[in-house]
């Protein structure tokens, strides 16, 4: 399989792992959107969030945890922090190896982005 994420988690490629274990690897983005950037991915390859079945739910479950503890760890867990999935182009998802993005260390505001939504009427 050609898949990055597969290929850090078999450690072909290397990254700045933070946190491991036998269900997830978490590392910090290399294209970093806040101050603190991690990405928490599944061991094991789930191409999109699409593709999970009921098996998932406790992993996926499991990610989140794991986000949440960095937070508390990185110390910015009591002031705030954004997690987010993206899935397929619409989306934003690059990468498909379902991972879920763990942002801290400013105040993040909404929507995301800065771009003017043009909604049609």
């Amino acid at each position: 399989m050609d898949c990055l994420f597969c290929k850090i988690v078999n450690q072909e490629i290397p990254a700045n792992i933070l946190y491991q274990d036998d269900k997830v690897l978490a590392f910090m983005d290399i294209n970093p959107q806040a101050p603190f950037h991690a990405l928490v991915i599944p061991r094991l390859h789930i191409s999109t969030l699409n593709d999970m079945t009921d098996e998932h739910s406790e992993l996926v479950g499991h990610m989140i945890k794991t986000a949440a503890h960095l937070a508390k760890e990185q110390g910015f867990a009591e002031d705030g922090y954004r997690t987010v999935f993206n899935c397929n182009p619409h989306g934003g998802q690059t990468v498909y190896h379902i991972h879920l993005h763990l942002l801290g260390g400013k105040p993040m505001g909404w929507p995301p982005y800065q771009e003017t939504l043009k909604v049609p009427v």
